[in-house]
């Protein structure tokens, strides 16, 4: 029988594989990694398992060797024994049919890594969009200390004297080459600029968007989030945050310690304030889930209301990730925050968010952090809307949207899927006009699937050439934090599995009021439901596979796209909590 006085086992005693003599699974263990030319000395250090992202197909973490020795040394120093091991890497814009159906696999291999191999913490290197939550997903759930380290955003390149990153200036200029107003030689001379270096993409896009997330819920070292890739202070970070590993292994700082709901609300209130990406919300929802934790999209929205965007950075601003850098990162930003964050939230530094504001001193005079009194945008970057085209909810991008179609209605013009939309958004014979609504169906986690970032419609090329810059789109898949536009995304229910979007016909009218969080469909219900009579939705499945288990248990986008049997089956209440 087990001795419950008895201390935890550590380093490499823990999780040994079962041979039925425990002696001799250490004994083999030992010999095994001897043959490595490990010390007995080195074998009686605290373990630091680093999590090893690097792949010819993940640019975004092109400088994962440089970070991972960084690590090492910085645990070394601390007297740890750093250990290197591969997971899944994915990147956004080579994976197929979409990075979001990978994450929850990336997530898994996480977990079950760190489960299987002996650490007493663990490091976790990732930067590009569903890389970063997939590994606080997988950690969530494995439960042993955890820190996170970002790879850092890539540099700015320059096109014919304008500065440009990626990738709001790829959406940007792409929309100016189908508008015919550049031509083919300088779309190729653009394309040459606009990823000057390894790294995440430059602007408040998703992978920029949990960066800020990741140092806002407390599991990144102070300044975490915006080192770009290819600087000293990425290097210097990541030496900090091996030492700080060995720390929290010794110290036993677990990760439930630091994701606790008043984690969560900071980092939905750093969402808001940074006009982050819609994709922030879909992964916070699903690392909270992790924790036993729901999140209540009404207190969300009143959240919203009473929090300004303050970064100016692309798409909802003007600025870079390596303007906010040199302004000073979070700690610019959480200060001006201060009286809207959980100050008593535990860090993996072992401080509070408070005490490591106050650590961080005082500001200095800076253009790209606005103080609360003179926002980019007088509400948060993200408006949550009901009705009853999306019972369960749907979200827009407010401070990226056009002021103008934020109250609208207008006539829809339907695309069935991403295949019927790429056959005709180009046809001359497509009956469109400027002030319609382009409804996108079966592009959500089920119907695509995976939730591809399909929501951001192109403009029709007709009105594209005519000068059309911006229309009222709506849809159940997500969108780039990149992106920009009037765009309504993650319609709960998703048409694939008959939410009222598959039911919208050519014609039916749609209003959107932001101000009054609605989206409607101008249709009877009990027209509704003859449609849904006659047009039965059969839910999309498959025979094998990863796809099985994906279409079998993935959730919607209010419950984050996660596998029903990952989130965590102890409910802890809802986030944010009312007041």
């Amino acid at each position: 029988m087990t001795d419950p006085t008895a201390p935890a086992a550590s380093g490499l005693s823990k999780g040994l594989t079962s041979y039925g003599d425990r002696e001799f699974s250490l004994f083999l263990r030992k010999a095994f990694i001897k043959g490595a030319g490990y010390t007995d000395t080195a074998l009686e250090r605290p373990v630091v398992g680093i999590v090893d992202t690097g792949s010819a197909y993940n640019p975004c973490h092109g400088n994962a060797p440089q970070l991972i020795e960084a690590v090492k040394r910085g645990v070394m120093l601390a007297g740890g024994l750093p250990m290197a091991f591969p997971t899944i890497s994915i990147h956004e814009s080579y994976a197929q049919p979409t990075s979001m159906y990978l994450r929850n696999l990336m997530s898994i291999d996480t977990e079950e890594m760190i489960r299987a191999q002996p650490m007493d913490a663990v490091v976790l290197i990732g930067g590009c969009d569903k890389t970063v939550p997939a590994q606080l997903m997988g950690a969530a759930s494995a439960g042993i200390p955890a820190i996170q380290l970002i790879t850092g955003s890539m540099l700015t390149g320059s096109h014919r004297g304008e500065r440009v990153g990626a990738c709001t200036d790829c959406r940007r200029y792409w929309g100016r080459y189908r508008a015919d107003e550049i031509d083919a030689n300088e779309i190729a001379a653009v394309n040459e600029q606009l990823v000057a270096s390894v790294g995440t993409c430059s602007v408040m896009g998703t992978a920029s968007t949990m960066a800020c997330i990741a140092e806002a819920l407390g599991m990144t070292v102070p300044g975490g989030a915006s080192a770009p890739a290819v600087t000293a202070d990425r290097i210097r970070i990541a030496e900090t945050t091996g030492t700080q590993a060995v720390r929290i292994a010794r110290e036993r700082l677990t990760i439930d310690q630091v994701l606790t709901a008043a984690a969560f609300e900071n980092a939905m209130r750093v969402l808001l304030a940074i006009g982050g990406s819609t994709n922030g919300l879909v992964h916070l929802t699903a690392i909270a889930g992790r924790m036993g934790f729901e999140v209540d999209l009404h207190a969300l929205d009143r959240m919203s209301r009473e929090t300004p965007v303050l970064l100016d950075l692309k798409p909802s601003g003007a600025h870079y990730m390596e303007d906010f850098h040199h302004a000073g990162g979070m700690a610019t930003l959480l200060r001006e925050l201060k009286s809207l964050l959980h100050l008593d939230a535990l860090t993996v530094s072992g401080r509070t968010l408070g005490e490591e504001i106050e650590r961080a001193g005082s500001g200095f005079r800076q253009d790209v952090v606005r103080p609360l009194s003179n926002p980019i945008y007088a509400q948060g970057g993200i408006a949550v809307l009901h009705g009853n085209l999306a019972p369960g909810g749907a979200i827009i991008k407010q401070s990226a949207a056009d002021a103008k179609l934020m109250e609208h209605e207008g006539r829809a013009v339907v695309f069935e899927n991403a295949q019927d939309l790429a056959a005709r958004i180009d046809s001359a014979e497509l009956d469109v006009h400027a002030d319609d609504v382009l409804v996108l169906k079966n592009i959500g986690p089920k119907g695509a699937p995976g939730m591809p970032e399909a929501g951001y419609l192109p403009i029709p090329l007709k009105l594209a050439r005519a000068g059309v810059k911006d229309m009222l789109r709506i849809s159940d898949g997500r969108m780039s934090g990149t992106a920009f536009g009037t765009i309504v995304l993650h319609v709960t229910p998703e048409s694939a599995i008959g939410g009222p979007l598959a039911h919208v016909r050519n014609g039916d009218r749609i209003a959107l009021s932001v101000a009054r969080r609605e989206l409607t469909l101008q249709v009877p219900a009990d027209e509704l439901a003859r449609r849904a009579t006659a047009s039965p939705v059969e839910p999309p499945s498959a025979d094998r596979g990863y796809r099985k288990l994906f279409l079998q248990t993935v959730t919607q986008a209010d419950q984050g796209v996660d596998f029903d049997f990952l989130r965590c089956a102890q409910r802890r209440g809802a986030v944010p909590r009312s007041k």
